[in-house]
């Protein structure tokens, strides 16, 4: 990449308001991003990370507040997230922006200004979100240009109350995506709208002009053919271009050097990619990390590297389950070398590293309770730092080969950088077999194999490992990160 960005990068996700409140209840007074303490930005500054996104910086609606406040089901999720709720934490959603304006609650502009430069200070890039979906009912677009808005009639609000309502004499849409009911606390852009995508072009360079990269919410929504399908005779024709290309073209002659990331879903990863963003995320890897097998995740690598290279690879993130209570503890540990290790980019989530297990909703200021798994953060912080040094060069995905009475090399992943060779038992059981590395020149002298993640040191022989591979016997769901010397 041309951009500054190391070509795999390691992300940190930070759930910015509850991060914030956490820091001022740990410090004993109010913390924004104008005045973080410079430890607590070394503490960010894991080795090996790349970026920082924090998330949800963005200026809040008053009126998708009230929307949460009034909501029953959001109510039930809160009290599940937080037993000992109060009104003071629910702020409101990150998804629901009224302005693209760092919300002064968190230090404002001068405060967001303050935390990049920290992170830069440290070498880390930030990452801001854009939602080019929707905006909050209340943003100063939907009265000053209801033409960049699905507008509908009043036989639509009383056909479907949940899905329009009143805003300046107009009948507008509230946000939604074609699978599931319309999100109450938002309304709906027109993406097919050269209003509207002008002004998605000024507000994303404006947040460019803040950050190192964009995380764009919900991408594929605005392909031109999933928002026909969506909103049909409501969106009127579709334009020539595709609102992507045309929006990345714009944006990249005023800011070549941000980076790019959509969030996508159903089998639209490549799309994305050829449409023009540097990363798309890779939820069907989170699935099968999560719910599958070895075989699963073993025919999800066979991709070409071109399409690997610009994935987003993760175990959770806002919108996910805490790894910590979903994947047992093995599995969750050998998800995250596979993660870690493949290639393109690597998103940890605040949290992840210290087994926290609560999922919290983003309405919310303010994380539970919860103990923290010190094992797990060592081991995290420690598989990050090992990952930005081991993912350099070619990568290959490995054979495994066993014998005709031990299947269990099924279960076994594998895969080589240049001078590494990564091997995952994917498995609740022990697994063995021979793993075929593909380095010539390993015949004729004795190698040290050292793994990277505990120290130890393995003696093999050169023609051994040229000729019958690698062998590894593994327990459940163990791996190794080993380097030749």
């Amino acid at each position: 990449m041309t951009t500054g960005w190391p070509a795999a990068p390691a992300i940190y996700e930070i759930d910015t308001w509850p991060w914030l409140t956490g820091l001022a209840r740990r410090l004993g007074r109010p913390v924004t991003l104008a005045d973080v303490p410079a430890g607590v930005w070394d503490e960010v500054a894991t080795p090996g990370m790349d970026a920082v996104w924090l998330m949800g910086v963005w200026e809040r609606s008053p009126a998708g507040l009230a929307v949460a406040r009034g909501d029953g089901g959001l109510q039930r999720a809160f009290r599940h997230a937080l037993p000992d709720l109060a009104p003071a934490d629910v702020v409101g959603s990150p998804y629901c922006v009224r302005r693209y304006r760092a919300d002064d609650r968190l230090g404002g502009p001068a405060g967001l200004a303050k935390a990049r430069a920290a992170l830069r200070e440290r070498g880390l890039k930030l990452i801001l979100d854009y939602v080019p979906n929707h905006v909050a009912p209340d943003h100063p677009a939907v009265t000053r240009h209801p033409d960049w808005f699905i507008q509908g009639a009043e036989e639509d609000l009383a056909g479907d109350p949940a899905g329009w309502f009143h805003a300046g004499g107009r009948v507008i849409a509230h946000g939604r995506d074609p699978y599931f009911p319309p999100w109450p606390d938002v309304a709906q852009l027109n993406a097919f709208s050269a209003g509207a995508r002008a002004a998605s072009l000024a507000a994303m360079s404006d947040i460019a002009g803040q950050c190192d990269g964009i995380r764009c919410d919900m991408a594929m929504l605005l392909t031109n053919e999933i928002f026909g399908r969506t909103w049909g005779r409501y969106a009127g024709p579709a334009p020539s271009t595709e609102f992507w290309p045309e929006l990345i073209g714009g944006l990249r002659e005023r800011h070549p050097e941000v980076v790019l990331i959509a969030e996508v879903y159903w089998e639209t990863e490549w799309l994305l990619q050829q449409q023009g963003f540097d990363f798309c995320y890779d939820k069907r890897l989170y699935d099968r990390l999560a719910h599958e097998d070895a075989a699963a995740v073993r025919t999800h690598l066979t991709a070409g590297r071109d399409y690997q290279d610009k994935l987003v690879r993760f175990l959770e993130n806002h919108d996910e389950p805490r790894a910590a209570a979903t994947l047992p503890a093995g599995r969750n540990r050998a998800a995250a070398v596979a993660t870690a290790t493949l290639p393109g980019a690597t998103l940890w989530h605040d949290g992840q590293f210290e087994g926290r297990r609560a999922h919290l909703p983003v309405f919310l200021a303010r994380c539970p309770d919860e103990p923290l798994d010190l094992q797990s953060r060592d081991f995290h912080r420690r598989l990050v730092e090992v990952a930005r040094r081991v993912r350099q060069g070619e990568w290959r995905l490995l054979e495994a080969h066993g014998w005709p009475d031990n299947p269990s090399h099924r279960d076994l992943l594998a895969w080589s950088w240049d001078s590494a060779v990564v091997v995952v038992n994917f498995s609740g059981h022990a697994s063995q077999g021979r793993i075929q590395l593909p380095w010539p020149g390993l015949s004729g002298r004795a190698w040290r194999l050292t793994d990277r993640l505990d120290g130890r040191v393995f003696e093999r022989s050169g023609s051994e490992l040229a000729t019958d591979g690698l062998y590894v016997d593994l327990p459940p769901w163990g791996f190794h990160v080993l380097t030749l010397a």
